[in-house]
């Protein structure tokens, strides 16, 4: 893991820039649908992410007595 996880890091974006280039080589208008979709994968995963981290920070709060933020 030492080595694989940074290297996918780079290659991951690298791969998915070179087929969307490719995609517009080969048919604009689907290339359109493929970055969209790529969008909406990206927009889905940060959601994700911001909710655990909200939901943890909720337990948290809650495990220390504390009232949840924006209540009193």
């Amino acid at each position: 893991m030492r080595i694989a996880k940074p290297l996918l890091l780079i290659t991951t974006p690298v791969g998915v820039i070179l087929g969307i280039n490719e995609a517009f080589r080969l048919a604009g208008g689907l290339a359109f649908l493929m970055i969209v979709m790529v969008l909406f994968i990206t927009l889905a995963m940060t959601g994700l992410v911001l909710t655990i981290r909200k939901e943890r920070r909720e337990a948290e709060q809650a495990a220390r007595g504390e009232a949840p933020e924006g209540q009193s």
